[in-house]
């Protein structure tokens, strides 16, 4: 039986293979050159929220990048065939396999880049239930071919993907993800609220935002990962909040899984968010970052080492395949947006609750721990928006901190009280404006 298959393509040809069956398509009028495979029948029928059970393992030994004549072949082996998809991304050029699902095991790019022309390689989540490999290109190789062989007596798959010569132009014509609508915003019809408040609703929305996550794991030192360490503290102040009564918590993430930038800000706005609250822990080279610190919004960072901060950040969609293209004009709307004229202000005394709050119980702080930055997951123009490095993992005492239960539930104290200072002072402020 042939392999079942939904192509698009654009600018050249796509060669899908399954034993001695070959088949050759194109198609000029499809914008991006985008390949979807479905091995499957039954994976069809699911829906995107869907966890694919029968998850592939790469064999890391037998695979493997490596340059040709003309360009670049990726050659994996997996244990099974599964649904896979195929894309190219500009500016910078990039090569993005998804599948449904792999377990990447040891694999890494140092043992499976063989070659000049791949100078970078990613693998984790990028949702559930489905794996990504980004490629970074050191050139805008054209996606001419990708096929799968699946062996009937073992089930073992075969995927090769040929790049050709690079072309600007033609790259940049191909490349784009697949129109596949619902795939990184938020399914409209899995609402995180409930629906729009009733009058007289006093409760609060705190969006807590686990940094990082999935094929993103953020600053990593030893064996501490930032995605790992900010999601345990997350759960862990949501629980807090909780527990105190008059707040409602909502995470971006509750599993390493990955969340696009544009995404976190969409979440906030479907749970009509009070507030929005960006948890990370970065590693930073020079010794004298330590402590806790706060970020608020500002198109002009405050110092060199927050505008570096910022940089690092914004670059999360980029390592992990998210398509950039407009989204400068978008965000640069969202800058001058009238809304922020009263939500600025909002976040700043926000932040400066929090290190108020911090300041009292002598928690350690950064040096001028209250900075700016353009930061992106902080323009939702109508939330108070903050983001807090609750400390550094190349700092060996902030890294004890962050490992420690007993300190990481005093900073989640010191947050729910700044919280609810911050919320009294908000409702006052804002009943003497009405008046």
């Amino acid at each position: 039986m042939k392999t079942p298959g939904l192509f698009g393509f654009r600018g050249g040809s796509v060669l899908v293979r399954e034993d001695a069956g070959a088949w050759l398509l194109s198609n000029r009028l499809i914008k991006g050159l985008v390949f979807l495979v479905m091995v499957l029948i039954a994976p069809l029928a699911q829906s995107e929220e869907t966890v694919f059970r029968g998850l592939a393992r790469v064999d890391a030994v037998a695979s493997a990048i490596t340059d040709t004549r003309r360009g670049i072949e990726v050659h994996l082996r997996l244990s099974q065939g599964v649904p896979y998809r195929v894309f190219t991304l500009d500016t910078p050029a990039r090569l993005v396999l998804d599948f449904r699902e792999v377990d990447w095991g040891g694999a890494k790019a140092a043992g499976l880049i063989y070659g000049m022309r791949a100078k970078g390689l990613r693998l984790g989540q990028i949702r559930p239930g489905w794996s990504r490999m980004v490629v970074d290109l050191a050139a805008p190789h054209v996606l001419e071919e990708a096929g799968l062989n699946v062996d009937r007596q073992t089930g073992v798959a075969e995927l090769r993907v040929v790049l050709g010569p690079p072309n600007a132009e033609a790259f940049s014509a191909a490349s784009g993800p697949p129109d596949l609508p619902g795939w990184d915003l938020p399914d409209p019809q899995s609402a995180l609220h409930s629906g729009p408040r009733a009058t007289g609703d006093s409760s609060f929305t705190v969006v807590l935002d686990p940094g990082h996550g999935g094929i993103d794991p953020g600053a990593e030192v030893e064996s501490a990962i930032e995605k790992d360490l900010m999601l345990q503290f997350a759960l862990e102040l949501r629980e807090l909040l909780l527990r105190a009564g008059g707040f409602e918590v909502v995470l971006t993430r509750e599993a390493d899984e990955f969340v696009s930038l544009e995404r976190r800000v969409a979440l906030a706005h479907r749970a009509e968010a009070d507030v929005f609250i960006s948890l990370h822990a970065d590693a930073y080279s020079d010794a004298r970052a330590r402590g806790t610190s706060v970020y608020t919004l500002s198109d002009t960072a405050s110092d060199a080492a927050s505008a570096a901060l910022a940089e690092r950040h914004n670059r999360t969609d980029i390592l992990a395949g998210v398509d950039l293209s407009g989204q400068d004009d978008i965000l640069a709307d969202v800058l001058i947006d009238l809304a922020r004229i009263e939500t600025a202000p909002r976040a700043e005394r926000l932040a400066d609750a929090i290190i108020d709050e911090l300041t009292s119980r002598k928690l350690p702080l950064l040096t001028r721990p209250l900075r700016q930055a353009g930061f992106s997951v902080l323009k939702a123009p109508d939330v108070p928006s903050v983001l807090i490095e609750v400390g550094y993992l190349s700092s060996p005492r902030d890294l004890a901190n962050l490992r420690d239960a007993v300190w990481r539930a005093g900073v989640a104290e010191a947050l729910r009280d700044a919280l609810s200072a911050w919320r009294q002072e908000d409702m006052a402020r804002a009943g003497l404006v009405r008046q």
